[in-house]
C-alpha cells in the first residue's frame, strides 16, 4: 500500500537582506545589500500512511511550520518532491483541498463579530458540503466538544478555550482527509488541552484521518502520536516510534517513592541518583538493568507507602536528543 504522504529531499531557502544597525547602514542598504541564504528546510525525507497519527517535532527554528506549510501547498519547495494524497501540494487543486485542512494555534478563522455557527455556513458553502453531511457534521463535533449554544454567541465573546474548539469544527466541517495541526493547544489551560486532545484522538478513529501534529506540549504528542519525527536546523534528526526514542535516548527510570516517615540519607543513595528529595517522597534515577534491585532495595529497607516507575520526561529526552544533533552537526562541520 502506498503512504498518503510522501515527502523526498524537501528543501526550501529564503534568501534575506542582512544590514547592521544605524542610520548610515540603512542608507547604504538603499544602493547595496549584502544577503544570506537561510536554509530553512534542508533535505528532509519521510513517509506517512492513510490514518497515522504522527508527531512533527523540533526547537524553535527547526522548520516544522515551514514544512506543514510546503505540505498545504501554502510555500513552494525550492527543491525537492512532495505527494499528499496522489496530490502535488503547490498546485493547490480544488480536490486537493477538499481533502487537507492546516489548523495554527496562532491563527483563527472564525468572524471576531459573528458568531461561530455563521462560520461554519460560510465553510460549507466553500468547501459546497450537501447540507445533510453539514449539519450531521456539525452536530457530531459540537457534541464530541461539548459546545452546546456557545456557537450562537459572538466569536468577542468567548474564551480562548472555546474560540480554540470552535476553530477545530470549522476546520472539519468538510471532513478532511490529512490535519496538519500547528500548536493547536497553544495557551489552553490544562482542561481544554485534554479535551482538544481526546477530540482530535476521536475523529482520527472515525474518519481514519491521517494526522501531523506539531507542538510544545509534550503532553500532546505523548497522548496522540505513537510515531515522532524530530527535525533540526531543518534536517531531520530521528523518525520512529516515541517509546523506542526515549528508550534510545534516555533508557535509564525514575523511581518514585512516597514514605510514611524520613529516611535514613545512605538507604536512599544506595538506590541511584537522586533527582528531587523531599521529607516523604523522593525520586531516584536508576539504570534499566538495576531496577528491579532498587524497587527490592526500597521495599525491604525504607518505610514506603506507594511507589511508581516512569520513563525519563519527553521533555527531557527531546533536549537531549536536539543537542546530540548539535552535537554531531558541530564535529561534521
Amino acid at each position: 500500500m502506498s503512504p498518503q504522504i510522501r515527502v523526498t529531499d524537501l528543501k526550501k531557502h529564503f534568501r534575506v537582506h542582512e544590514r547592521a544597525p544605524g542610520l548610515a547602514a540603512s542608507l547604504r542598504s538603499l544602493f547595496s545589500r549584502t544577503h544570506r541564504t537561510v536554509r530553512a528546510v534542508d533535505g528532509v525525507s519521510f513517509e506517512i500512511a492513510a490514518g497515522e497519527r504522527v508527531g512533527f517535532l523540533g526547537p524553535n527554528g527547526a522548520g516544522k511550520t515551514t514544512t506543514l506549510k510546503m505540505l498545504s501547498g501554502l510555500l513552494h519547495p525550492t527543491e525537492g518532491e512532495v505527494a499528499v494524497d496522489g496530490h502535488v501540494p503547490q498546485r493547490r487543486e480544488a480536490a486537493f483541498l477538499e481533502k487537507i485542512m492546516l489548523v495554527m494555534g496562532q491563527k483563527q478563522q472564525l468572524i471576531w463579530d459573528l458568531p461561530p455557527a455563521d462560520t461554519f455556513d460560510l465553510n460549507r458553502a466553500i468547501y459546497e458540503v450537501p447540507r445533510a453531511q453539514f449539519e450531521e457534521t456539525v452536530r457530531e463535533l459540537t457534541e464530541l466538544l461539548d459546545l452546546g449554544d456557545l456557537v450562537r454567541k459572538p466569536t468577542r465573546e468567548l474564551s480562548l478555550g472555546e474560540r480554540m474548539k470552535c476553530e477545530l469544527v470549522a476546520a472539519l466541517v468538510h471532513r478532511p482527509r490529512v490535519l496538519f495541526l500547528d500548536e493547536p493547544t497553544i495557551g489552553l489551560d490544562v482542561s481544554t488541552q485534554v479535551v482538544v486532545r481526546e477530540f482530535i484522538r476521536e475523529y482520527n478513529l472515525r474518519h481514519d484521518a491521517t494526522l501531523i501534529l506539531t507542538s510544545h506540549y509534550m503532553d500532546d504528542v505523548a497522548a496522540l502520536c505513537p510515531r515522532v519525527i524530530v527535525i533540526d536546523k531543518g534536517q531531520l534528526s530521528y523518525d520512529g516510534g516515541l517509546e523506542a526514542l526515549v528508550m534510545q535516548v534516555r533508557p535509564e527510570k525514575r523511581l518514585r517513592l512516597r514514605l510514611h516517615a524520613a529516611a535514613a540519607e545512605e538507604e536512599v543513595e544506595a538506590l541511584g541518583q537522586i533527582i528531587e528529595r523531599e521529607e516523604r517522597e523522593i525520586v531516584v534515577q536508576v539504570a534499566q538493568e538495576a531496577l528491579a534491585g532498587a524497587v527490592s532495595r526500597a521495599l525491604e529497607r525504607l518505610p514506603v507507602t506507594d511507589f511508581t516507575v516512569t520513563a525519563a520526561p519527553l521533555e527531557e529526552v527531546m533536549s537531549e536528543l536536539f543537542a546530540r544533533s548539535r552535537e554531531a552537526r558541530e564535529r561534521s562541520e
